[in-house]
Protein backbone atom coordinates (compact mmCIF):
# COMPACT_ATOMS: atom_id res chain seq x y z
CA UNK A 1 0.00 0.00 0.00
CA UNK A 2 1.06 3.38 -0.94
CA UNK A 3 1.40 6.03 1.47
CA UNK A 4 0.66 10.06 0.95
CA UNK A 5 0.74 13.05 3.15
CA UNK A 6 -1.97 14.53 4.16
CA UNK A 7 -1.62 18.20 3.11
CA UNK A 8 -3.01 21.37 4.99
CA UNK A 9 -4.40 20.32 7.65
CA UNK A 10 -4.15 17.35 10.54
CA UNK A 11 -6.00 14.31 10.20
CA UNK A 12 -5.85 12.79 13.45
CA UNK A 13 -7.12 13.35 16.91
CA UNK A 14 -3.69 12.19 18.84
CA UNK A 15 -3.78 9.77 21.87
CA UNK A 16 -1.74 12.51 23.92
CA UNK A 17 0.66 9.47 25.36
CA UNK A 18 -2.28 7.41 25.98
CA UNK A 19 -0.18 3.91 26.12
CA UNK A 20 -2.11 0.53 25.50
CA UNK A 21 -1.51 -1.71 27.91
CA UNK A 22 -3.16 -5.15 29.47
CA UNK A 23 -5.21 -6.00 25.95
CA UNK A 24 -2.20 -4.61 23.48
CA UNK A 25 -0.73 -8.24 23.38
CA UNK A 26 -4.01 -9.21 22.28
CA UNK A 27 -4.26 -7.34 19.29
CA UNK A 28 -1.66 -8.74 16.69
CA UNK A 29 0.92 -6.66 14.57
CA UNK A 30 -1.51 -7.82 11.57
CA UNK A 31 -4.97 -6.88 13.63
CA UNK A 32 -6.57 -5.02 10.54
CA UNK A 33 -5.77 -8.14 8.45
CA UNK A 34 -8.88 -10.93 8.29
CA UNK A 35 -8.57 -14.13 10.66
CA UNK A 36 -7.45 -17.26 8.67
CA UNK A 37 -10.66 -18.16 6.77
CA UNK A 38 -9.50 -21.88 6.81
CA UNK A 39 -12.07 -24.82 6.65
CA UNK A 40 -15.26 -23.97 6.55
CA UNK A 41 -16.00 -27.63 7.50
CA UNK A 42 -17.49 -28.23 4.57
CA UNK A 43 -20.44 -30.29 4.48
CA UNK A 44 -20.26 -30.98 8.42
CA UNK A 45 -21.92 -29.37 10.96
CA UNK A 46 -21.49 -27.42 12.76
CA UNK A 47 -18.99 -25.05 10.74
CA UNK A 48 -16.41 -23.55 12.46
CA UNK A 49 -16.87 -19.89 11.72
CA UNK A 50 -15.21 -16.44 12.41
CA UNK A 51 -17.20 -14.41 14.77
CA UNK A 52 -18.32 -11.91 12.09
CA UNK A 53 -19.59 -14.85 9.68
CA UNK A 54 -21.83 -16.57 12.39
CA UNK A 55 -23.22 -13.13 12.95
CA UNK A 56 -24.08 -13.22 9.59
CA UNK A 57 -25.54 -17.06 9.51
CA UNK A 58 -27.08 -15.60 12.40
CA UNK A 59 -28.95 -12.89 10.69
CA UNK A 60 -30.17 -16.01 8.04
CA UNK A 61 -31.31 -18.59 10.71
CA UNK A 62 -33.55 -15.71 12.03
CA UNK A 63 -35.30 -15.33 9.09
CA UNK A 64 -35.17 -18.46 7.93
CA UNK A 65 -36.33 -20.37 11.30
CA UNK A 66 -38.93 -17.81 11.89
CA UNK A 67 -40.54 -17.99 15.59
CA UNK A 68 -39.22 -20.81 16.07
CA UNK A 69 -35.08 -19.02 16.34
CA UNK A 70 -35.05 -17.84 20.22
CA UNK A 71 -31.74 -15.71 19.87
CA UNK A 72 -28.00 -17.30 19.28
CA UNK A 73 -24.10 -16.68 20.60
CA UNK A 74 -20.99 -17.38 19.61
CA UNK A 75 -18.78 -19.64 21.14
CA UNK A 76 -15.52 -18.74 20.48
CA UNK A 77 -13.53 -22.03 21.92
CA UNK A 78 -15.26 -24.04 19.87
CA UNK A 79 -15.55 -21.86 17.12
CA UNK A 80 -19.36 -22.02 16.43
CA UNK A 81 -22.47 -20.49 15.96
CA UNK A 82 -25.20 -21.73 18.93
CA UNK A 83 -28.94 -21.27 17.77
CA UNK A 84 -31.17 -21.59 20.31
CA UNK A 85 -34.20 -23.45 18.72
CA UNK A 86 -38.40 -23.93 20.06
CA UNK A 87 -38.86 -26.33 17.98
CA UNK A 88 -43.11 -26.93 18.69
CA UNK A 89 -44.33 -29.56 16.25
CA UNK A 90 -42.28 -28.77 14.12
CA UNK A 91 -38.31 -30.50 13.86
CA UNK A 92 -37.78 -29.64 10.35
CA UNK A 93 -36.46 -26.46 11.92
CA UNK A 94 -33.92 -27.84 13.32
CA UNK A 95 -32.44 -29.85 10.59
CA UNK A 96 -32.30 -26.69 8.60
CA UNK A 97 -30.16 -25.04 11.25
CA UNK A 98 -27.85 -27.89 11.22
CA UNK A 99 -27.85 -28.05 8.12
CA UNK A 100 -26.96 -24.33 7.56
CA UNK A 101 -23.68 -25.06 9.96
CA UNK A 102 -25.09 -23.82 13.22
CA UNK A 103 -24.80 -25.81 16.27
CA UNK A 104 -28.43 -26.69 17.55
CA UNK A 105 -29.78 -25.92 21.03
CA UNK A 106 -33.43 -26.93 22.21
CA UNK A 107 -34.65 -24.17 24.49
CA UNK A 108 -37.90 -23.08 26.44
CA UNK A 109 -38.14 -19.66 26.10
CA UNK A 110 -38.97 -17.95 22.90
CA UNK A 111 -37.52 -14.89 21.80
CA UNK A 112 -41.36 -13.85 21.78
CA UNK A 113 -41.28 -14.77 25.04
CA UNK A 114 -38.20 -13.16 26.43
CA UNK A 115 -38.96 -9.62 24.23
CA UNK A 116 -42.71 -9.87 26.22
CA UNK A 117 -40.75 -10.07 29.77
CA UNK A 118 -38.18 -7.14 28.74
CA UNK A 119 -41.55 -5.30 27.72
CA UNK A 120 -42.94 -5.70 31.45
CA UNK A 121 -39.88 -4.80 33.20
CA UNK A 122 -39.79 -1.31 31.15
CA UNK A 123 -43.43 -0.68 32.21
CA UNK A 124 -42.95 -2.21 35.53
CA UNK A 125 -39.41 -2.20 36.92
CA UNK A 126 -37.63 0.78 34.97
CA UNK A 127 -36.08 1.67 38.33
CA UNK A 128 -32.63 3.95 38.04
CA UNK A 129 -29.91 1.57 38.14
CA UNK A 130 -31.37 -0.88 36.49
CA UNK A 131 -29.94 -2.58 33.33
CA UNK A 132 -31.20 -5.87 31.88
CA UNK A 133 -30.42 -7.99 28.57
CA UNK A 134 -31.82 -11.48 26.99
CA UNK A 135 -28.60 -13.77 27.30
CA UNK A 136 -29.13 -16.31 24.69
CA UNK A 137 -26.55 -18.86 26.90
CA UNK A 138 -28.56 -19.16 29.61
CA UNK A 139 -32.18 -18.20 27.19
CA UNK A 140 -33.38 -15.77 30.17
CA UNK A 141 -33.48 -12.38 30.57
CA UNK A 142 -30.64 -11.06 32.70
CA UNK A 143 -31.69 -8.34 35.06
CA UNK A 144 -28.61 -6.38 37.00
CA UNK A 145 -29.21 -3.71 39.60
CA UNK A 146 -26.32 -1.33 40.68
CA UNK A 147 -25.91 -0.72 44.47
CA UNK A 148 -28.23 2.23 44.80
CA UNK A 149 -31.23 -0.02 43.80
CA UNK A 150 -31.92 -0.77 48.01
CA UNK A 151 -35.37 -1.31 49.84
CA UNK A 152 -38.87 -0.25 48.07
CA UNK A 153 -36.91 -0.24 44.88
CA UNK A 154 -35.19 -3.56 44.98
CA UNK A 155 -38.54 -5.22 46.24
CA UNK A 156 -39.80 -3.68 43.03
CA UNK A 157 -37.55 -5.17 40.88
CA UNK A 158 -37.34 -8.45 42.28
CA UNK A 159 -40.74 -8.97 42.49
CA UNK A 160 -41.69 -8.01 39.07
CA UNK A 161 -38.63 -10.63 37.74
CA UNK A 162 -40.56 -13.01 39.96
CA UNK A 163 -44.01 -12.04 38.42
CA UNK A 164 -42.19 -13.18 35.29
CA UNK A 165 -42.54 -16.72 35.94
CA UNK A 166 -40.34 -19.61 36.70
CA UNK A 167 -37.24 -19.99 34.05
CA UNK A 168 -37.69 -16.45 32.71
CA UNK A 169 -35.57 -14.40 33.96
CA UNK A 170 -32.33 -14.20 36.62
CA UNK A 171 -31.78 -11.23 38.75
CA UNK A 172 -28.72 -10.00 40.40
CA UNK A 173 -26.54 -6.85 42.49
CA UNK A 174 -23.82 -5.17 40.99
CA UNK A 175 -21.41 -3.31 43.53
CA UNK A 176 -20.87 -0.05 41.07
CA UNK A 177 -22.98 2.05 40.02
CA UNK A 178 -24.56 2.71 36.45
CA UNK A 179 -23.46 6.01 35.12
CA UNK A 180 -22.27 7.51 31.36
CA UNK A 181 -18.82 7.34 31.39
CA UNK A 182 -17.57 10.99 30.80
CA UNK A 183 -14.91 12.36 33.33
CA UNK A 184 -10.81 12.64 32.82
CA UNK A 185 -8.45 12.48 30.10
CA UNK A 186 -7.55 14.32 27.06
CA UNK A 187 -10.53 14.09 24.76
CA UNK A 188 -12.41 16.59 22.33
CA UNK A 189 -13.48 19.80 23.87
CA UNK A 190 -17.44 21.13 23.89
CA UNK A 191 -17.98 24.12 26.12
CA UNK A 192 -17.65 22.58 29.69
CA UNK A 193 -17.23 18.69 28.55
CA UNK A 194 -14.41 16.26 27.32
CA UNK A 195 -15.64 13.51 25.38
CA UNK A 196 -14.27 10.92 22.60
CA UNK A 197 -14.78 10.89 19.02
CA UNK A 198 -15.69 7.07 18.34
CA UNK A 199 -15.34 6.52 14.67
CA UNK A 200 -15.26 8.67 11.43
CA UNK A 201 -17.93 8.82 8.83
CA UNK A 202 -19.24 10.78 5.84
CA UNK A 203 -22.58 12.52 6.06
CA UNK A 204 -25.23 11.40 4.15
CA UNK A 205 -24.19 14.61 1.77
CA UNK A 206 -20.54 13.46 1.44
CA UNK A 207 -19.41 15.95 4.53
CA UNK A 208 -16.57 14.69 6.76
CA UNK A 209 -17.99 13.41 10.38
CA UNK A 210 -17.68 11.53 13.47
CA UNK A 211 -20.08 9.42 15.91
CA UNK A 212 -19.63 9.93 19.64
CA UNK A 213 -21.99 9.24 22.49
CA UNK A 214 -25.54 10.79 22.87
CA UNK A 215 -24.62 12.29 25.67
CA UNK A 216 -21.87 14.13 24.38
CA UNK A 217 -23.88 15.64 22.14
CA UNK A 218 -26.30 17.18 24.28
CA UNK A 219 -24.00 17.99 26.03
CA UNK A 220 -22.95 21.07 23.87
CA UNK A 221 -23.29 22.13 20.04
CA UNK A 222 -19.32 22.72 19.24
CA UNK A 223 -16.65 20.84 19.79
CA UNK A 224 -12.88 21.67 19.91
CA UNK A 225 -9.66 19.54 19.69
CA UNK A 226 -8.09 21.49 22.09
CA UNK A 227 -9.59 22.74 25.64
CA UNK A 228 -10.14 26.29 24.90
CA UNK A 229 -9.26 26.02 21.34
CA UNK A 230 -11.78 27.22 18.22
CA UNK A 231 -14.48 24.75 17.26
CA UNK A 232 -13.93 22.26 14.43
CA UNK A 233 -17.09 20.47 14.51
CA UNK A 234 -20.64 21.07 15.48
CA UNK A 235 -23.06 18.71 16.51
CA UNK A 236 -25.80 17.77 13.46
CA UNK A 237 -27.47 15.19 15.76
CA UNK A 238 -27.90 13.73 18.82
CA UNK A 239 -30.04 10.43 21.08
CA UNK A 240 -30.20 10.22 24.67
CA UNK A 241 -31.74 9.33 27.01
CA UNK A 242 -34.09 7.14 24.62
CA UNK A 243 -33.47 4.66 21.84
CA UNK A 244 -29.91 4.87 22.17
CA UNK A 245 -27.01 6.63 23.09
CA UNK A 246 -25.64 8.39 19.67
CA UNK A 247 -24.44 11.58 18.03
CA UNK A 248 -23.25 12.32 14.65
CA UNK A 249 -20.73 16.01 15.01
CA UNK A 250 -20.12 17.07 11.55
CA UNK A 251 -16.76 19.01 10.57
CA UNK A 252 -16.71 22.52 10.37
CA UNK A 253 -14.16 22.49 7.25
CA UNK A 254 -15.67 20.58 4.48
CA UNK A 255 -11.94 19.90 3.22
CA UNK A 256 -11.10 17.80 6.57
CA UNK A 257 -9.17 14.30 6.03
CA UNK A 258 -11.18 12.13 8.26
CA UNK A 259 -9.35 8.43 8.01
CA UNK A 260 -11.10 4.96 9.23
CA UNK A 261 -8.59 3.34 11.66
CA UNK A 262 -8.34 3.54 15.48
CA UNK A 263 -4.74 4.40 16.76
CA UNK A 264 -4.18 2.22 19.69
CA UNK A 265 -1.07 4.11 20.48
CA UNK A 266 1.67 1.48 19.35
CA UNK A 267 -0.85 0.24 16.02
CA UNK A 268 -3.39 1.19 13.91
CA UNK A 269 -6.48 -0.90 13.45
CA UNK A 270 -8.21 -0.24 10.14
CA UNK A 271 -11.96 0.01 10.22
CA UNK A 272 -13.03 -1.50 7.15
CA UNK A 273 -16.90 -1.46 7.99
CA UNK A 274 -19.54 -1.37 10.79
CA UNK A 275 -21.15 -4.98 11.83
CA UNK A 276 -23.56 -6.37 14.61
CA UNK A 277 -22.61 -7.59 17.64
CA UNK A 278 -22.79 -11.48 18.36
CA UNK A 279 -23.03 -12.79 22.01
CA UNK A 280 -19.32 -14.35 22.92
CA UNK A 281 -18.05 -12.75 20.75
CA UNK A 282 -14.36 -10.42 21.52
CA UNK A 283 -13.91 -6.79 21.17
CA UNK A 284 -11.54 -4.21 21.95
CA UNK A 285 -12.36 -0.80 23.64
CA UNK A 286 -10.15 2.09 23.08
CA UNK A 287 -10.38 4.74 25.72
CA UNK A 288 -8.38 7.68 26.83
CA UNK A 289 -8.35 6.43 31.16
CA UNK A 290 -8.05 3.18 30.48
CA UNK A 291 -6.46 2.91 27.20
CA UNK A 292 -7.34 -0.44 25.59
CA UNK A 293 -9.11 -3.45 27.01
CA UNK A 294 -10.61 -6.37 26.21
CA UNK A 295 -13.61 -8.82 26.71
CA UNK A 296 -16.99 -10.43 25.43
CA UNK A 297 -20.12 -9.36 24.26
CA UNK A 298 -22.89 -10.68 26.97
CA UNK A 299 -26.21 -9.70 25.71
CA UNK A 300 -27.65 -7.69 23.02
CA UNK A 301 -31.06 -4.76 23.22
CA UNK A 302 -30.34 -4.17 26.35
CA UNK A 303 -32.10 -1.41 28.86
CA UNK A 304 -30.35 0.96 30.66
CA UNK A 305 -31.83 3.22 33.21
CA UNK A 306 -29.62 5.87 34.07
CA UNK A 307 -30.02 8.33 36.16
CA UNK A 308 -30.68 11.05 33.66
CA UNK A 309 -32.86 8.80 31.80
CA UNK A 310 -33.75 4.77 30.30
CA UNK A 311 -31.76 4.30 27.14
CA UNK A 312 -32.61 1.46 25.03
CA UNK A 313 -31.03 -0.93 22.23
CA UNK A 314 -27.54 -1.26 23.75
CA UNK A 315 -25.20 -3.97 23.64
CA UNK A 316 -23.70 -5.44 27.12
CA UNK A 317 -20.39 -6.52 27.63
CA UNK A 318 -18.18 -7.52 30.57
CA UNK A 319 -15.38 -5.11 28.62
CA UNK A 320 -14.25 -2.95 31.60
CA UNK A 321 -13.99 0.64 31.30
CA UNK A 322 -14.07 3.82 33.93
CA UNK A 323 -14.84 7.30 34.03
CA UNK A 324 -13.14 9.15 30.90
CA UNK A 325 -13.79 6.55 28.68
CA UNK A 326 -17.01 7.62 27.20
CA UNK A 327 -17.92 7.64 23.88
CA UNK A 328 -14.90 5.76 22.61
CA UNK A 329 -14.76 2.24 19.64
CA UNK A 330 -15.50 -0.73 20.80
CA UNK A 331 -14.05 -2.81 17.78
CA UNK A 332 -13.20 -6.31 16.58
CA UNK A 333 -9.78 -7.52 16.06
CA UNK A 334 -10.32 -7.99 12.04
CA UNK A 335 -11.04 -3.86 11.89
CA UNK A 336 -15.00 -3.92 12.29
CA UNK A 337 -16.68 -1.08 13.98
CA UNK A 338 -19.42 -2.11 16.59
CA UNK A 339 -20.51 0.03 19.40
CA UNK A 340 -19.68 3.44 20.84
CA UNK A 341 -19.11 3.50 24.67
CA UNK A 342 -22.45 4.39 26.53
CA UNK A 343 -21.76 4.09 30.16
CA UNK A 344 -21.98 1.39 32.72
CA UNK A 345 -20.61 0.29 36.54
CA UNK A 346 -17.48 -0.86 37.86
CA UNK A 347 -13.74 -0.31 36.76
CA UNK A 348 -10.69 -1.92 35.90
CA UNK A 349 -9.83 -3.47 38.96
CA UNK A 350 -12.60 -5.27 39.82
CA UNK A 351 -14.75 -5.31 36.82
CA UNK A 352 -18.41 -4.27 35.86
CA UNK A 353 -20.79 -4.50 33.52
CA UNK A 354 -20.95 -1.57 30.05
CA UNK A 355 -22.93 -0.95 27.24
CA UNK A 356 -22.46 0.36 24.05
CA UNK A 357 -24.41 2.26 21.52
CA UNK A 358 -24.19 -0.43 18.58
CA UNK A 359 -22.79 1.50 15.55
CA UNK A 360 -25.01 -0.29 12.83
CA UNK A 361 -27.97 1.58 14.49
CA UNK A 362 -25.91 4.83 15.04
CA UNK A 363 -25.35 4.73 11.15
CA UNK A 364 -28.73 4.02 10.05
CA UNK A 365 -30.28 6.71 12.29
CA UNK A 366 -27.75 9.84 10.96
CA UNK A 367 -28.30 8.49 8.03
CA UNK A 368 -24.21 8.27 7.81
CA UNK A 369 -21.20 5.45 6.70
CA UNK A 370 -18.05 4.62 7.97
CA UNK A 371 -15.01 5.62 5.65
CA UNK A 372 -14.10 8.38 3.27
CA UNK A 373 -16.61 10.71 1.04
CA UNK A 374 -17.62 8.10 -1.45
CA UNK A 375 -18.55 11.54 -3.78
CA UNK A 376 -17.04 11.60 -7.55
CA UNK A 377 -17.83 8.30 -8.77
CA UNK A 378 -14.62 6.95 -6.73
CA UNK A 379 -16.35 4.72 -4.49
CA UNK A 380 -15.14 4.98 -0.58
CA UNK A 381 -12.83 2.28 0.75
CA UNK A 382 -12.56 2.15 4.76
CA UNK A 383 -9.20 0.95 6.10
CA UNK A 384 -6.95 3.00 3.69
CA UNK A 385 -6.50 1.55 0.92
CA UNK A 386 -6.74 2.98 -2.27
CA UNK A 387 -10.59 2.57 -4.05
CA UNK A 388 -10.54 1.18 -7.32
CA UNK A 389 -10.92 3.73 -9.84
CA UNK A 390 -10.64 6.66 -7.31
CA UNK A 391 -8.73 8.12 -3.68
CA UNK A 392 -10.05 6.70 -0.38
CA UNK A 393 -11.42 8.90 2.35
CA UNK A 394 -12.35 12.70 0.94
CA UNK A 395 -9.79 15.16 -0.95
CA UNK A 396 -8.09 11.76 -2.86
CA UNK A 397 -5.86 10.80 -0.04
CA UNK A 398 -5.58 7.47 1.81
CA UNK A 399 -7.16 7.22 4.92
CA UNK A 400 -4.32 5.16 6.64
CA UNK A 401 -2.05 8.00 5.50
CA UNK A 402 1.90 8.31 5.99
CA UNK A 403 1.50 10.03 9.59
CA UNK A 404 -1.60 11.32 9.15
CA UNK A 405 -0.66 14.94 9.71
CA UNK A 406 1.15 14.32 12.25
CA UNK A 407 -1.53 13.15 14.92
CA UNK A 408 -2.32 9.63 16.33
CA UNK A 409 -6.15 8.82 17.47
CA UNK A 410 -7.47 7.41 20.65
CA UNK A 411 -10.33 6.52 21.80
CA UNK A 412 -12.03 6.46 18.40
CA UNK A 413 -9.69 6.62 15.56
CA UNK A 414 -8.27 9.54 13.47
CA UNK A 415 -10.19 13.05 13.96
CA UNK A 416 -9.12 14.44 11.04
CA UNK A 417 -8.71 18.65 11.10
CA UNK A 418 -6.91 18.96 14.49
CA UNK A 419 -4.66 19.57 17.10
CA UNK A 420 -3.70 16.50 19.39
CA UNK A 421 -6.63 15.82 21.25
CA UNK A 422 -6.23 12.80 23.43
CA UNK A 423 -7.88 9.46 23.33
CA UNK A 424 -10.85 10.28 23.33
CA UNK A 425 -13.13 10.39 26.48
CA UNK A 426 -13.55 12.98 29.25
CA UNK A 427 -15.55 14.79 31.78
CA UNK A 428 -18.96 16.53 31.15
CA UNK A 429 -19.30 18.93 34.06
CA UNK A 430 -19.85 22.44 34.48
CA UNK A 431 -23.75 21.91 35.47
CA UNK A 432 -24.43 20.46 32.15
CA UNK A 433 -26.07 17.80 33.87
CA UNK A 434 -23.87 15.23 31.67
CA UNK A 435 -21.19 14.65 34.20
CA UNK A 436 -18.82 15.94 36.64
CA UNK A 437 -19.01 16.96 40.17
CA UNK A 438 -22.79 18.51 39.44
CA UNK A 439 -25.31 16.92 41.63
CA UNK A 440 -26.11 14.63 38.58
CA UNK A 441 -24.98 11.20 39.66
CA UNK A 442 -22.21 11.10 37.72
CA UNK A 443 -18.61 10.51 38.71
CA UNK A 444 -16.47 14.00 37.83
Amino acid sequence: MSHKRIPKRRAAMAAGGVVALGAAAILLPNANASQDGGSAGGTAAPKTLKAADASDLASQLAGLLGDAFAGSYYDAGEQQLVVNVVPGDNNQVIVQAKKAGAKVREVDNSLGELRGGARTLKSEAAVPGTAWAIDPRTNKILVTADSTVTGAAWDRVESTVEGLGSGMATIRKSPGTFKTFVSGGDAIFGGGARCSLGFNVTAGDGAPAFLTAGHCGVADDQWSDAQGGQPIATVDQAVFPGEGDFALVRYDDPATEAPSEVNLGDQTVQISQAAEATVGQQVFRMGSTTGLADGQVLGLDATVNYPEGTVTGLIQTDVCAEPGDSGGSLFTQDGLAIGLTSGGSGDCAVGGETFFQPVTTALEAVGATLGGDASGGAGDQAGGEEAEGGDAVGGGEEAGGEEAGGGQAGAGGDAGAGEDAGAGAGDVGDGTGVGGEDGSGLTG
